[in-house]
């Protein structure tokens, strides 16, 4: 129940969660102001929940309730939810049956069973319908089903799959993009327990599902997943919180594989859910690598950005379907460097990058904006500019003159295209932002694959494979002719992944260097940040285990908020 009392001269909102005779605070009590809305919206599980994580993240339980609950909307709460309907007939396991284990993990959920899994999902967009499929076992045992996906492209597709699969009015849709009203309007029909299934991105991970039991999440390695605001929780970690809470079934699944992925199956709190090999090479497609050899032994190369063997796989391709082409960075030109000497061109106001424009524009900042029309290389001198990282714009003009009688589409931040027909095109695409085509793209170009390797990040190589394998994807089978080129270094180790198409084998060399290294996931870090006074006193205070090591504290940067800092 939410209530409102005065605090500091106004009124601020709680709820009201339990009434006691007597209180354990000895200051003195304000009384509530008004009972802002009877409805039970904070129930004993969510808190416990919310609870659960602000210890797991160090935060404050305003905090997470603050993400659980969404804001209040009167016209959604005068509003009647619709009845619940009976739960459906278990669905076919068919598709689920490209699986090793996949027919007896939908029978186990639709016997009212728990089974926890992380399912390494085959290529091709049948994912969305494999998890509706899920889900309507889930609600065919009596129980309730929660999935969270990254974007709300994600949340489309399975949106459109429980549909087909269960029928309209059993599943909410929840996503932060909603208005306030109709957001709040699915959140209390799940609450009230007339819907029992629901999707949606990082907001729905609190959804408040009546006798939950699944949680399922899709793409954990993906950003969006991680909330921004304090303390910051990921849906992988809540979802474990809710399955290990509640004993539900849990299930964590990808085109490819996180360390934290690996991890659970490792410590057998999770088992596989993988496809034979012979069924992994029957939907993958055929994928070939340029390498730097390569590169310096192609006379075409050397005078154009792309190898001889992407222009071929390009041109087949073409004569079947659409090509994708994905590009790490988006804009023109993001990245120029001196002719002369190859230093870095900066901005003289901010020390940002300068980015080359369309038609021979001037130089703009990345950072501030400003343009420059008069650059000089302050190193050597020079004058004259070479292109140090093409993007997405600049390929899709270049390819546009290399083959101008093919459309060609570009799917970045500024326009997120959902599908694309299945006529012949070039679709540019950074990363993250690849339509789906219309019985699957002909080939695939992956470009530039030293920009997401070469990244100073622990997961550089583990979210380079799994942005190429979410590319790779979307390409027919082999057997009907899909191509995907790399270019990157064949024996670098995600390439040769991505070449296997074998994500788990990577994930779990990964998994056991960082074990050798003490690095996460196999331990945990936190860091504090604030002046050097109040850190002394907070490691004065603490109480930390006995095999906890202490790393700092270390001066951080400057900022223009404030002075040094350390953490």
């Amino acid at each position: 129940v939410r209530e409102g009392r005065r605090e500091g001269g106004g009124l601020i909102d709680g709820f009201l969660v339990e009434r006691l005779a007597e209180s354990d605070y000895s200051g003195p009590l304000a009384a509530l102001a008004q009972v802002v809305s009877p409805e039970p919206v904070l129930s004993e599980e969510l808190l416990g929940l919310a609870r659960a994580v602000a210890d797991r993240y160090a935060g404050s339980l305003a905090d997470v309730l603050q993400l659980a609950v969404p804001p209040r909307s009167a016209r959604a709460e005068q509003r009647p939810s619709p009845e619940p309907l009976p739960p459906p007939a278990p669905p076919e396991t068919a598709s689920w049956g490209r699986y090793e284990r996949g027919g007896a993990f939908l029978e186990s959920l639709a016997s009212g069973g728990a089974p926890r899994a992380v399912w390494n999902a085959l290529p091709g967009p049948e994912w969305s319908e494999e998890l509706a499929r899920a889900v309507a076992a889930t609600l065919a045992s009596g129980r309730g089903a929660l999935v969270v996906v990254p974007d709300g492209r994600a949340v489309a597709r399975v949106d459109a799959a429980l549909s087909s699969v269960l029928g309209e009015g059993r599943h909410a849709v929840l996503t932060a993009d909603a208005g306030p009203e109709k957001r709040y309007r699915e959140w209390l029909a799940v609450r009230r327990g007339a819907v029992r299934a629901v999707v949606g991105t990082r907001a729905a991970m609190f959804a408040p599902v009546r006798d939950l039991g699944l949680v399922a999440l899709w793409d954990d390695g993906d950003d969006s997943h991680s909330e921004p605001h304090a303390p910051q929780p990921h849906a992988r970690e809540v979802l474990l919180l809710r399955a290990a809470q509640d004993k539900c079934a849990f299930l964590l699944g990808s085109w490819s594989c996180t360390v934290e992925a690996a991890q659970l199956v490792e410590s057998g709190w999770a088992r596989p859910l993988v496809a034979s090999r012979e069924q992994v090479r029957a939907v993958a497609p055929l994928v070939r690598t340029v390498g730097d050899q390569d590169l310096a032994r192609d006379e075409a190369a050397r005078a154009a950005r792309l190898p001889t063997l992407a222009w071929q796989a390009v041109r087949e391709g073409l004569r079947h379907g659409p090509v994708l082409v994905q590009v790490p960075r988006r804009g023109y030109v993001p990245r120029m460097a001196c002719a002369n000497c190859r230093a870095p061109a900066r901005c003289r106001h901010c020390a940002g990058p300068l980015e080359g424009q369309e038609s021979a524009a001037a130089l703009r900042c990345g950072w501030c904006g400003r343009e420059e029309e008069s650059w000089h290389c302050p190193e050597c001198g020079g004058f004259r500019l070479r292109a140090q990282v093409v993007g997405a714009r600049r390929t899709a003009e270049e390819l546009g003159r290399a083959f101008p009688a093919v459309p060609v589409r570009t799917s970045g931040r500024e326009h997120v295209l959902d599908t694309v027909p299945g006529a012949p095109a070039l679709v540019v695409s950074t990363p993250g932002a690849e339509p789906v085509a219309e019985g699957g793209y002909a080939a695939a170009l992956l470009l530039d694959g030293w920009a997401m390797l070469g990244r100073p990040d622990l997961r550089a190589a583990e979210d380079a494979l799994r942005r190429w394998i979410a590319a790779a994807a979307l390409v027919r089978a082999q057997g009907a002719g899909g191509t995907v080129v790399v270019v990157a270094e064949p024996t670098l180790r995600p390439v040769q992944a991505l070449v296997r198409w074998d994500p788990v084998g990577h994930a779990v060399r990964e998994l056991g260097e960082r074990a050798e290294l003490g690095f996460p996931p196999v331990s945990r870090m936190a860091s504090v940040s604030g002046p050097g006074e109040a850190l002394a006193e907070f490691l004065a205070a603490v109480e930390l285990p006995d095999e906890a090591e202490v790393l700092g504290p270390v001066p951080l940067p400057v900022t223009a908020a404030g002075g040094p800092r350390r953490v």
